[in-house]
């Protein structure tokens, strides 16, 4: 029997909108690159992916150095808007979308009416010739998955994929409590608790640590096995089709 699915406050900012959609520059000759990306966890869920084309001096995030504030953002919170900001803001960047649902695993255990694959049509200008996307790995302190400046293929109808880890961006201790994680997390999966969660950064669990590979969960605490995962959290197909 499915466990019926509340949607919350937080849940509803998290997943605004029908597909937001920014073009940030409108320069000729552009490409158009179709990019699916799909859960590959059993019980690990996604916040809706945020893609962008832009040159290759610039990205999301860097693994070995400490994550800036917007994907600090993104891992503790899902709030995409910081990193939305400073998309929108720079001339280096040609497009951004936001999808308009997060990716649960394909077994779906919180019986939820969301995807595990999303496919996204996104346009690139020569000179922007740079993929790079991010999402929150939803049950967890501050986990996140995605690519970071892969360069777009040049021939038209050759896919390429690529596999995302997940990482752990190093800001907030990993406690596995509900209560420092953002609601979604167990209607999502369907593991419950009185906790009621949390959309905000909480200072007194600050970690001032370094993007790295996350270890995973370990259990123990509110977070169980079916959360956890081994090898790669998402596959990214990224094909030029005009």
């Amino acid at each position: 029997m499915q466990k019926k699915f509340k949607v919350t406050a937080l849940f509803l900012l998290i997943v605004i909108g029908i597909f937001v959609t920014a073009s940030v520059s409108q320069a000729s000759h552009t490409r158009t690159y179709k990019v699916t990306i799909t859960n590959l966890t059993d019980g690990q869920p996604l916040t809706p992916p945020l893609l962008a084309t832009h040159s290759l001096n610039i990205g999301m995030f860097d693994v070995g150095q400490a994550a800036n504030p917007a994907i600090q953002q993104i891992a503790e919170n899902g709030n995409l808007g910081p990193m939305i900001d400073a998309l929108s803001g720079s001339s280096e960047v040609h497009e951004y979308l936001v999808g308009d649902a997060p990716l649960v695993p394909a077994a779906n255990p919180g019986g939820t009416p969301f995807p595990s694959s999303a496919t996204f049509y996104i346009d690139a200008a020569p000179g922007q010739n740079g993929l790079s996307w991010a999402s929150m790995l939803i049950c967890t302190n501050d986990g996140f998955t995605g690519l970071d400046t892969v360069r777009l293929p040049k021939q038209l109808n050759v896919p390429a994929t690529y596999y995302t880890y997940g990482y752990d961006a190093g800001t907030e201790i990993n406690t596995e409590d509900f209560a420092d994680m953002v609601p979604p997390c167990q209607g999502l999966i369907g593991v419950g608790s009185d906790d009621a969660g949390t959309g905000e950064t909480n200072p007194a669990l600050a970690e001032g640590g370094i993007i790295f590979h996350h270890a995973g969960v370990a259990g123990g605490n509110d977070l169980v096995a079916i959360h956890d995962w081994d090898g790669p959290v998402a596959s990214v197909t990224v094909e030029r089709v005009d």
